[in-house]
């Protein structure tokens, strides 16, 4: 069985910008900046067949490139928060690359959770149970203005994720590209 996601791989500025908002975060486990990345579908635990299929769904799979702007932080969990985010601007593109990569997944017949695509990319891990929560919360709220990008989204990946101890390890099995976008795909 084989953990495995799709999602976006990130630009080293992209990357080298979270990081330095990482820095500023009150947090235990910031994930490491090798493993930033703008998830698109999490495929789950998957045997190689399944997965073979996955890839070969995914290789057909047609999409314009966009770009991408990341922006603002947040904490999903509510009062309790378990993870620290960078936003996402509204984007037609993503929004359409998303849907045709979770179509392409339960096509090759993966169960993929039923929620809501909230793009995102996860900057830090939370223990909701620790203290210091209203700390974290300052924290997120003075970087309300985070911007990184715009930068453009030419392809993504099919990764393997495996859990050890400390941070999981990612490594990319297959990389799909995105033709260069139309002046804007999306008008009429």
């Amino acid at each position: 069985m084989i953990r495995a996601f799709a999602a976006i791989d990130l630009p080293d500025e992209i990357r080298a910008a979270l990081v330095r908002v990482q820095e500023r975060l009150p947090v235990k486990r910031p994930v490491p900046p090798e493993n930033l990345h703008l998830t698109l579908v999490f495929l789950g635990e998957l045997p190689e067949p399944v997965l073979d299929e996955v890839h070969l769904a995914l290789s057909a799979l047609h999409a314009p490139g966009f770009d991408l702007t990341l922006t603002g932080l947040g904490l999903f969990g509510g009062t309790r928060p378990r993870v620290a985010y960078a936003g996402v601007a509204d984007c037609a593109g993503l929004r359409h690359l998303q849907a045709k990569v979770e179509q392409a997944a339960r096509g090759a017949g993966v169960r993929v959770e039923h929620r809501r695509f909230v793009p995102h990319v996860t900057l830090a891990y939370l223990n909701p149970a620790a203290p210091g929560r209203d700390r974290l919360e300052r924290a997120v709220a003075a970087a309300w203005d985070f911007r990184a990008g715009p930068f453009a989204v030419t392809g993504f990946g099919l990764y393997r994720s495996d859990l050890g101890q400390g941070a999981a390890c990612h490594a990319e099995l297959a990389h799909y590209p995105l033709p260069a976008p139309h002046p804007d795909p999306y008008v009429p």
